[in-house]
């Protein structure tokens, strides 16, 4: 699902901006001046934007969409300082609390994206983009009717002030990915400065052009590092509206918003009310959604999608089920190895444990045989490793040998694949094996590392939705003389711990770049896995990782970036850093018969939030909801 206005924000839907370097195709280049300098109404990656200077509209809107109604949704994702079970403050911009679903929202950006090009960004409060010919110095120039929301006008003062405090106070993720922004200047009302440091990466400029533009005004008298629950001052199409803190929380739409008008806009941000409501299970959310305090939801439990919309009103047409398709990388969700912990160091242990889930049995028992397994770090995409190394890898891949496990150069590691009985007695065999060649011992009952140590391992969570899963793979880790147990504590408990480092084993889903960049260091980069609060959870700190995410930040053309994501997949599947889970190819919509969507969906996202209406007959006719 996108975010309401497609934010090329770092804290939406827990991925990165997918984009990367600047096009010089017909559209990307406005003018040219003699110097090298170029000119351009949006920013694009390895290939031309698809719509001119002049566009009208986005292709997949509907411009007679009405304006009006409301949605209310369950919590799906987040990023930054955001959870899925509560929030304690409204700013998702820093590490401190437990973020509010939907802030990121409220704030224009310089550039927003169409959700038919996963890696390009047009105008919004700047109207254009010059850079210089090395490509280390942008210039934006703003649009002088860009406005907040109390009227005040949005200056490049309050661009460079965004920038600047992002990087010194925001976010970790944040700081991480602005640390080669060199400078944030004003040079006059409607014209910023940026210069970068000749390291930056190829994502940069995107990932600067996809900031939120706080007022440098308000910041005066409001500490910018601190929880709050005081409403921020916007600039976007919705502002905050009524909340509870920890129990729900509405955005309203701005009628007499700046931007309404802008072909980036049209037929977008049609809902008057987007509302998030938030519960401690994602069961008790479901129920919510069946008696209508929720209207939409995009299901991620196979029991419910299977079995729990057997109520009146699905079966009277009150409540629509639908799978919908998109082209969309999957990503990765694994059970995460605390790799910074001695006794998950040891890639032979780590490797060994994957032999303990049967991942055949949990589909076709637990999760109604709906899900495919994830074997990459790239699932769904033409970045995943597959066979045997080509030329090109190999060519990348050779000056490592030797540094890296010999799996790198056979055919990419795959999961086990078991016999479907949940206990497949050659598989924890082979664990066992590897174990023993780990230097891990059996004494009775208690299997020991070699420190002498019993091995155990916690799964840590902030709720249960996943103890069913864990169980059967706990049972057979048990086997082994493991003693591996699931436990579930607060969501303040769990941030806290999860910042610190502190857990054995815990449950995260990376979302998918079409154009890998920023996002790879964030989350596997050496820097990340010191730095407390990342993304980096399992603690990958790998010299060969870091010299192949460092080629993917420069790669000049997708071809030649597509060769070494598939050489840094090959690489971190031989670390056995998690085990992989499993994805989901489609989405799972549910909703109740209120609203209208175009003819012709977005290519990359159900664009539910950001094109979908209240159908006002539908909403008449159904009443639902408090």
């Amino acid at each position: 699902m996108s975010a309401i206005t497609r934010r090329a924000s770092l804290l939406g839907g827990g991925s990165l901006v997918a984009a990367s370097a600047l096009s010089h195709g017909p559209w990307s280049m406005a003018a040219e001046a003699a110097t090298g300098e170029a000119e351009s109404h949006g920013l694009s990656v390895f290939g031309d934007l698809a719509l001119p200077p002049d566009f009208k509209a986005l292709p997949y809107v509907n411009l007679q969409a009405p304006k009006g109604g409301a949605i209310r949704l369950q919590t799906g994702g987040g990023g930054g300082n955001q959870n899925f079970t509560t929030f304690d403050t409204l700013n998702i911009f820093i590490l401190k609390g437990n973020g509010a679903a939907g802030m990121g929202t409220i704030f224009d950006t310089l550039m927003t994206g169409s959700l038919d090009e996963p890696s390009a960004l047009y105008g919004l409060a700047a109207k254009s983009v010059r850079w210089s010919a090395d490509k280390l110095t942008y210039r934006f120039s703003l649009r002088p009717e860009a406005r907040f929301h109390d009227g005040s006008p949005l200056t490049a003062a309050d661009v460079a002030f965004s920038l600047n405090i992002l990087k010194d106070k925001g976010h970790p993720v944040i700081r991480t990915t602005l640390r080669h922004l060199d400078a944030a200047v004003a040079e006059d009302p409607g014209t910023v400065r940026i210069t970068l440091n000749p390291a930056r990466s190829r994502d940069l400029p995107l990932i600067i052009a996809g900031q939120p533009i706080f007022s440098k005004a308000y910041y005066r008298t409001q500490p910018f590092d601190q929880t709050t629950l005081e409403r921020p001052l916007g600039s976007s199409a919705y502002k905050v509206g009524a909340f509870e803190q920890g129990r729900f929380i509405g955005f309203e739409r701005v009628k007499d918003y700046w931007a309404k008008d802008l072909p980036i806009n049209l037929g977008q941000s049609n809902f008057d009310l987007v509302r998030y409501e938030y519960f401690r299970e994602r069961q008790v959310g479901f129920e919510g959604f069946k008696s209508g305090v929720i209207t939409f939801q995009e299901d991620f439990t196979s029991i419910n999608w299977a079995k729990g919309y057997d109520f009146p009103a699905v079966k009277d047409g009150r409540v629509k089920k639908e799978t919908i398709t998109d082209q969309a990388p999957r990503g990765v969700q694994a059970w995460w190895f605390n790799s910074r912990r001695p006794k998950f160091q040891d890639p032979r242990i780590r490797d060994a444990l994957r032999y303990a889930f049967d991942f055949e049995w949990t589909n076709q028992n637990i999760m109604f045989g709906l899900f495919q397994r994830t074997v990459s770090y790239f699932q769904n995409s033409g970045m995943a490793a597959v066979g045997t190394p080509s030329p090109e890898e190999l060519a990348l891949l050779e000056p490592f040998r030797g540094k890296v496990s010999d799996l790198v150069f056979g055919e990419a590691p795959m999961p086990p694949k078991s016999d479907g009985s949940g206990q497949d007695r050659a598989l924890l065999a082979q664990a066992y094996k590897l174990l023993v060649a780990a230097g891990c011992t059996r004494d009775g009952t208690v299997l020991k590392l070699p420190s002498g140590e019993p091995l155990t391992i916690e799964f840590l969570d902030f709720q249960g939705a996943l103890e069913r899963h864990t169980a059967p793979f706990i049972k057979n880790l048990r086997l082994l003389g493991i003693d591996a147990n699931y436990r579930v504590v607060d969501t303040a408990q769990y941030q806290a711990r999860v910042n610190a480092f502190d857990y054995d084993v815990v449950t995260q889903r990376y979302g998918a770049s079409f154009t890998p960049g920023e996002d790879l260091r964030v989350i596997y980069g050496s820097e990340a896995a010191r730095t407390p609060g990342s993304q980096n959870l399992t603690g990958v700190a790998d010299p060969v990782v870091d010299a192949l995410i460092e080629k993917a930040l420069v790669a000049q053309s997708r071809a030649e970036l597509t060769t070494i994501c598939r050489c840094l997949d090959r690489v971190l599947r031989a670390g056995f850093y998690g085990v992989l889970m499993w994805n989901n190819p489609d989405h799972w919509l549910a909703y109740w018969d209120l609203f209208g969507r175009p003819a012709t969906p977005p290519k990359y996202d159900p664009g539910v939030l950001s094109t979908w209406w209240a159908d006002d007959a539908k909403v008449q006719a159904l009443r639902v909801g408090p």
